[in-house]
């Protein structure tokens, strides 16, 4: 597997939107200072920072972490999925489901531990979402509100909305859900 160069593609996408490092830093709430040196490779963002950044600057943030490939498959077979691991706790982890995020949208699988969540703080994105909990029971707070899903249920996620997911079982927790216009 070939090494990704996750500053690199921060350095394209900024540029891309023609906007200055100071910019990007005063949108997202990081100093100049941090992400001059996430962009030179020298500092490791976190993931809430690489989340606002891709806010910022409307690109998924599976973006980062994904090396142009000139020919790809339709297919995406089990063993070979993109994957988001966060060292911290190496059980939560999200999985690319579609080969790209280059499309009109964007499938996903998100695996949290019993316990777990898939954030501090609830986060939005431009992305209008849709979820189904296919195994264990998990709690989304969605705004101001807070909703159980069981296995099975399914929940949609206006565009901007701030929500994040937990794991209020004792069993592992899968959840797929797509994204559209390819957003996280």
């Amino acid at each position: 597997m070939n090494e990704v160069d996750i500053s690199k593609n921060i350095t394209e996408y900024r540029k891309r939107k023609k906007m200055t490092i100071k910019e990007l830093a005063n949108l997202t709430g990081v100093t100049p200072s941090l992400l001059s040196q996430i962009e030179k490779g020298s500092a490791n963002p976190s993931i809430n920072t690489l989340k606002q950044i891709s806010n910022v600057l409307e690109v998924p943030l599976f973006n980062f972490f994904i090396n142009d490939v000139p020919t790809e498959s339709l297919v995406v077979r089990k063993d070979s999925r993109k994957k988001i691991i966060f060292p911290e706790d190496d059980s939560f982890a999200y999985e690319l489901l579609t080969p790209n995020t280059k499309g009109e949208i964007e499938l996903m699988l998100m695996k949290i531990p019993p316990q777990g969540s898939s954030s501090k703080e609830q986060f939005s994105h431009i992305g209008e979402e849709v979820a189904y909990v296919i195994k264990g029971n998990v709690r989304l707070y969605l705004m101001n509100s807070v909703i159980d899903l069981n296995c099975g249920d399914s929940v949609k996620i206006p565009p901007h909305s701030s929500h994040k997911w937990e794991n209020i079982g004792n069993d592992d927790c899968e959840v797929i859900f797509a994204v559209t216009p390819p957003s996280f």
